[in-house]
């Protein structure tokens, strides 16, 4: 292959992300038909492999059209009915989103909210498990909003525990392919995520993976799914028909996506780093980002003791300002520099801090220089405003 993509501002905010040449010229393939043989045959070897990246030989993946927030509505049509109630752990927007989504379709979602910055512990897990009996848990493995890290075995263990029959759903948007996941191990039901992430392909396919225990309680609901596309009744048999080799048809899949992510998967799963030395390649480049910020004399807005509790994402750095100093300070003139970082999200500090991503190749390629360019341009930014440590 010789693509190359056309040069462009580094990407670097918690998704998308940067995406490689071979990517992205899977996703440029030519027009093909959604039941060609040789497409099924990608499709399925895809499925496969995204098991392979969960660690979930025994779950049932599907792929769709649309985006991460499409698990949510999955979920909640699927696996929740009326009057369902589902405890939601919070640790920033997207527990929001999972919670309205949740509300949509008539479940009754709790929410308990941890100080911005920091995740719930395993005691206040147990104390809302043992105080209500909960259909479903939702956990988001890492917030995009604050860059908090939840302890998705810890959380796991302690539901087996106290509530055996909750399903156990995590949002894995921000942390599937780039922190580890043992679906199997760890007894999960559903994990979500996008294409634009740590899987590092352009957006627009939604992804997850379903245990055995959440397909027999889609058989076992008493009320008719409340929702046309999200059905798995419908999509069910066209995975396990793509799967073995068998075109199968409900709605147009986006052939080109596909593609792509089946380069992603294969390059994840047979490339030249194990799936194991994938992840500590995330954590190795996650500390070099917090390092180097901390050098710079500015502060995570995941707080200390969650830090120490390894609650900060390997996947996204959320960083505060300097004081004084906001938004139009800082990302304007990184974009100046050829770099690109998300601002604030959150709403009750979304002008207190800015976010930078670092999944995929911006990781796993060091020989790209990507987190060193974003450290040295930060630097060079924050002596230009006289910003002093």
């Amino acid at each position: 292959m010789s693509f190359k993509q056309d040069a462009h501002k580094l990407l670097m905010i918690p998704g998308p992300i940067e995406v490689s040449d071979e990517v992205l010229y899977a996703n440029a393939h030519p027009s093909v038909a959604h039941v060609a043989p040789d497409f099924i045959a990608v499709f399925s070897e895809a499925l496969k492999l995204f098991r392979e990246v969960l660690r979930a030989p025994n779950g049932q993946p599907i792929f769709i059209s649309g985006s991460g927030t499409l698990g949510w509505d999955q979920v909640a049509a699927n696996l929740t009915e009326a009057g369902d109630e589902v405890l939601v752990l919070h640790t920033g927007y997207f527990a929001d989103g999972f919670a309205d989504a949740l509300e949509t379709y008539g479940a009754k979602p709790t929410q308990i909210k941890a100080p911005v910055g920091a995740r719930h512990t395993l005691d206040e897990v147990r104390a809302a498990l043992e105080g209500k009996k909960y259909k479903a848990i939702t956990i988001t493995h890492v917030d995009t909003s604050t860059g908090v890290l939840h302890d998705v075995q810890g959380i796991a263990k302690v539901v087996k525990e106290v509530s055996p029959d909750t399903l156990i759903i995590v949002d894995g948007v921000c942390s599937v392919a780039s922190e580890p996941i043992e679906f199997d191990a760890w007894g999960l039901d559903v994990v979500l995520t996008g294409s634009q992430k740590g899987l590092g392909c352009p957006p627009g396919l939604s992804l997850l993976v379903a245990s055995p225990r959440a397909i027999e309680t889609l058989e076992k609901r008493s009320s008719p799914i409340p929702s046309y596309y999200a059905s798995w009744k419908r999509w069910l048999p066209v995975m396990k028909s793509i799967e073995n080799s068998t075109p199968a048809y409900f709605a147009t899949p986006p052939t080109n996506l596909i593609y792509a992510v089946h380069a992603s998967l294969k390059n994840i799963i047979e490339g030249s780093v194990s799936l194991d030395e994938r992840f500590e390649l995330h954590r190795k480049g996650s500390e070099e980002i917090k390092k180097g910020i901390a050098e710079l004399g500015l502060e995570q807005l995941v707080t200390p003791e969650t830090q120490k509790q390894d609650g900060a994402a390997h996947t996204m750095t959320a960083v505060l300002y300097p004081s004084g100093f906001g938004a139009s300070d800082i990302l304007p003139r990184l974009g100046q520099r050829g770099i690109v970082c998300g601002g604030g999200l959150h709403k009750e500090v979304k002008d207190k801090y800015f976010r930078i991503g670092h999944m995929g190749i911006s990781v796993t390629d060091p020989s790209r220089g990507d987190l060193r360019r974003v450290l040295d341009a930060l630097r060079e930014v924050l002596a230009e405003i006289g910003y002093k440590a």
